[in-house]
């Protein structure tokens, strides 16, 4: 059983390890990649619904920004199939990111 929703795929968990342990402009570059595509996947979040998400307590590691938190809010809601797109575009861009 999984504790957390991105846990369902290795792929979407590895990506979200990967953005954990990244500095934070390259968070902030994956968080843009992840809202881009969400958004021409037709996912778009109300401004209400993020607010009361970011307001919740900050139990996980990306509640502490929002912009981050919104972008995971973005994940959690795209389809699966479409999850491990973006995930695997986030390894990618994370592992240049290294490189650089």
């Amino acid at each position: 059983m999984h504790k957390r929703w991105y846990d369902i795929d290795p792929t979407v968990s590895l990506a979200v390890s990967l953005m954990r342990n990244a500095n934070i402009m390259t968070q902030y570059d994956c968080a843009e990649l992840i809202v881009k595509r969400s958004k021409e996947n037709g996912i778009d979040l109300a401004d209400n619904i993020l607010t009361d998400a970011f307001s919740y307590v900050l139990r996980r590691w990306y509640d502490t920004d929002q912009k981050i938190a919104e972008a995971f809010e973005y994940l959690k809601c795209l389809p699966q199939s479409v999850q491990k797109e973006v995930a695997l575009e986030l390894i990618t861009l994370l592992q240049e990111a290294e490189t650089r």
